[in-house]
């Protein structure tokens, strides 16, 4: 594996310690050097790209200025933390960063003293911050920093509102800085980011800002009322500028500061040495370019999030050119049916909170924007929001990760279950989701879902069958809760624009009728058993294999047919196997009184690390070669209790 070499000031730096060792005038080479840095590693060996790219000077002054990681620095969501990662002990393994037993891509505890809390889901850093200053402050550790460094795109998240308005009260002693280069992955939308595009763009405050904070550097000798004086001053301006707007931070009690350009290393290590004396909860809006320094990237944000590997001189993105033709995207089957699906249905709706070109819902919302909305990374309100959709009889798709699922699940019982509303989750990402990590493996949903009162939850084997369920379940006769869950990544059919068909709710499919051993899967793993049945049928075994489609309800007619012919049964899922698919089905051979040796396959137990979902899968013994390793060794145990009876 190629490893890039660093410049000749970054190759001196292992720790922040060495960074502090610099002079200043050394800061802008070093940051040059970093950002090429980044972008010779990522450009060989992937990863995300953009978003560090536009923190490097804020991050080589939040280290520079910062005694970390006695001070701490907590990263809201992660993308933007590959320089920190390289600046603090990990240059020579971040060639490593998301790769299967490599270093993680994400900030986390458990991999370094200086990743103080361990990120993945947006909007976290503001109240981790303030729990650890709370901390520190009552251990008398009252000379320890806390920074919370925040995006535009995840200060719309619910918890970061809730964590401004508790730091402005409890009067705590931490610095936000809004990283605000308008963009999550997509654009960003809402009102907040309107508010923000206001004071930065509005030539009288900015004038006036930057003439009264150089009054205000420049009367530092003059002691405390004379900074007093400009600080009311500033105050002064913003609500004469801004009227009543422009207070929306400081309503909440803490102090605002900016906008100031975030990528002027100077001016930054300047003004985090100034905040760094001012005490009490502080907000600095930094401005910044996502992709800043590699002009394909500032073109098209989020093309260049996480683009794969490219061609860092030309830009070009290395795509690779199949000679057969490929299955598609499950995600693009979604997004292309769900505007088949609303041609045909004018109550159909589609919602996604700040991810139109992860799930595909991209193309709706270009050719309905009526119908199709981005609400901002808040999936709490995208629950509820296509809850109240529904009681005017729309009917919504909320399309949501299977992992940002877990972040509203209390409005998914309380506003649409309780109150049986039809609403379809759409859960892309189900299962283990690869290089992002246990943050974004989808391991939860089939087992969180199939516990709730009035839920329909399935998922599809391959994309035909996604789309047979949406057309099934947009029908009014199915006007209940239900949700559909599909990996990432390819499925399997070429052909699959298949004209959608009706599935009856709670029915699965036979597979294949065999003997000995009886398959039953749940979604997509259903093809790693249809590819270990080939195999196995080589070795003259020859296991039945059913498809369940359903999690809730379960086909018990088909599970009672299970039961009566076979002994051995093997259940296989993406999914937990604590209160999965698997124990669903032991569950319902407890409550009919079967006794058969069930062997649950699936996510172990514990938090599965990145790699590959190939890599996953193998780790994790679900694959094809683990379903066949199983089918063996319950074929191999029943010969020898046949030989011992």
């Amino acid at each position: 594996m190629e490893i890039v070499k660093p410049g000749s000031l970054l190759e001196k730096i292992q720790y922040p310690s060495d960074l502090r060792k610099l002079g200043k005038d050394q800061l802008f080479q070093l940051c040059a050097e970093l950002r090429q840095y980044i972008v010779d590693t990522v450009s060989i060996h992937g990863g995300h790209f953009g978003a560090s790219l536009g923190v490097v000077e804020m991050t080589v002054a939040l280290h520079y200025v910062y005694n970390t990681p006695e001070d701490q620095i907590v990263w809201d969501v992660g993308h933007q933390a590959y320089g920190h990662k390289i600046l603090t002990g990990r240059r020579d393994q971040f060639h490593t960063n998301r790769v299967y037993k490599g270093i993680s891509g994400f900030p986390k505890r458990k991999e370094s003293e200086y990743d103080t809390f361990g990120v993945g889901h947006s909007s976290t850093s503001i109240s981790a911050a303030l729990g650890m200053s709370v901390a520190n402050q009552f251990k008398g550790k009252k000379d320890t920093k806390h920074v919370a460094v925040i995006g535009d795109g995840a200060v719309t998240g619910g918890i970061a509102f809730e964590g401004l308005n508790n730091a402005g009260w409890m009067n705590s002693d931490v610095l936000i800085i809004l990283n605000d280069n308008c963009m999550s992955i997509d654009p960003n939308v809402g009102g907040l980011k309107e508010y923000l595009t206001d004071i930065v763009t509005s030539p009288t405050y900015n004038k006036v800002r930057d003439d009264v904070w150089n009054m205000l550097g420049g009367l530092k000798k003059f002691g405390k009322p004379a900074q007093e004086m400009c600080s009311k001053i500033e105050a002064s301006l913003k609500g004469t500028v801004f009227s009543q707007q422009s207070n929306f931070f400081e309503s909440l009690g803490m102090r605002y500061f900016g906008p100031v350009d975030g990528h002027d290393i100077n001016k930054l290590v300047e003004i985090f040495e100034d905040l760094k004396n001012i005490p009490g909860p502080k907000l600095l809006h930094c401005v910044t370019v996502k992709g800043k320094g590699f002009l394909p990237a500032e073109k098209d944000q989020t093309k260049w999030h996480a683009p794969g590997l490219f061609d860092k001189i030309t830009g070009e993105i290395h795509k690779k050119h199949p000679v057969a033709p490929q299955a598609p995207k499950y995600q693009d089957v979604f997004g292309k049916t769900i505007i088949e699906l609303a041609k045909e249905n004018d109550k159909i709706m589609s919602i996604t909170p700040a991810m139109p070109s992860g799930c595909s819902l991209k193309y709706m919302i270009a050719e309905m924007p009526d119908r199709a909305f981005d609400v901002g990374i808040c999936e709490q309100h995208a629950v509820t929001f296509s809850a109240g959709l529904a009681t005017q009889g729309m009917v919504p798709f909320c399309n949501i990760y299977s992992s940002f699922m877990q972040r509203a699940y209390d409005q998914v019982i309380h506003d649409v279950a309780l109150q049986n509303l039809h609403v379809i989750f759409c859960l892309d990402r189900g299962g283990l989701a690869g290089a992002d990590g246990a943050t974004h493996h989808g391991a939860y949903d089939l087992a969180y879902f199939r516990c709730i009162p009035n839920m329909v939850v399935t998922a599809p084997m391959d994309e035909p069958e996604l789309r047979n369920l949406m057309f099934t379940l947009q029908m009014d006769k199915n006007a209940f809760p239900s949700s559909i869950r599909y990996p990432r990544g390819q499925g399997v059919t070429v052909d699959w624009e298949q004209p959608m068909e009706e599935i009856e709710i709670g029915t699965g499919r036979l597979i294949q009728e065999g003997e000995e051993v009886a398959i039953v899967t749940i979604g997509h793993p259903g093809n790693f058993a249809v590819e270990a049945c080939k195999t196995l049928k080589e070795m003259n075994i020859h296991p039945a294999h059913y498809d369940m489609r359903f999690v809730r309800p379960l086909d018990e007619e088909m599970l009672h047919e299970v039961f009566s012919n076979y002994s051995k049964i093997i259940t296989v899922e993406d999914g937990c196997i604590p209160g999965g698919f698997g124990s669903a089905v032991i569950e319902f051979m407890a409550d009919n009184g079967y006794s058969a040796t069930v062997k649950r396959l699936g996510v172990p137990d514990r938090f599965v690390d990145h790699g590959t979902q190939k890599q996953l899968w193998r780790e994790c013994g679900y694959d094809a070669q683990g379903i066949v390793e199983t089918v063996c060794d319950l074929v191999s145990a029943n010969m020898v209790e046949n030989i011992l009876s």
